[in-house]
């Protein structure tokens, strides 16, 4: 599964099940994941996994400018645009200048050919490289959100599976205690 949006907004807690209840292969979740809580969340719609664009772009090791990681902590989970929905082609990407512009000018009618420029992979490029968050579109998750620091890729898995063998090990069993 895609960490995308998708074009018909389902979110994970219906479309993880929807898809692991029709499928015999295997099925990783994507979008939004960044700790533990959200991998037990996973495995419990039925998902053997997860993948996690926005936590490791926000890592030591991820080879983009150190203010990209920044913006990342820095930001919110409403710190994000949906650009090219009415080309239902949508995609989730940083909100600054560039996507608010390309989700106005596709918003009011304008055609791919009036945003090309604004979304050219270039500019894109020179935001991991360069540092300059402005200069085009930058793909970043929700998950940002939930983002608090820039640790080492050996830290985020650590600590994922440290908190996600808590909570099944320690609440989801004292839950169930109290159940009986």
């Amino acid at each position: 599964m895609r960490g995308a949006p998708g074009e018909d907004d389902v979110p994970g807690l219906v479309l993880i099940p929807a898809v692991t209840r029709r499928l015999s292969v295997p099925v990783i979740a994507s979008g939004g994941f960044t700790d533990g809580r959200g991998l037990v969340a996973a495995l419990a719609l039925g998902a053997e996994g997860i993948t996690m664009g926005t936590r490791f772009l926000c890592t030591v090791a991820c080879p983009v400018h150190q203010r990209v990681k920044e913006q990342i902590v820095a930001g919110s989970e409403l710190a994000t645009e949906l650009i090219f929905r009415p080309l239902r082609n949508t995609a989730r990407v940083a909100s600054n200048s560039i996507s608010r512009k390309v989700v106005d000018i596709l918003g009011a009618g304008g055609e791919f050919a009036e945003v090309r420029d604004l979304v050219a992979g270039a500019r894109g490029r020179k935001v991991f490289e360069d540092g300059d968050l402005e200069a085009g579109i930058w793909s970043v998750g929700m998950g940002q959100g939930l983002i608090d620091d820039i640790p080492t890729v050996r830290e985020v898995v650590r600590r994922i599976v440290a908190e996600a063998e808590d909570l099944i090990s320690w609440r989801l069993a004292a839950a169930t205690r109290r159940d009986h």
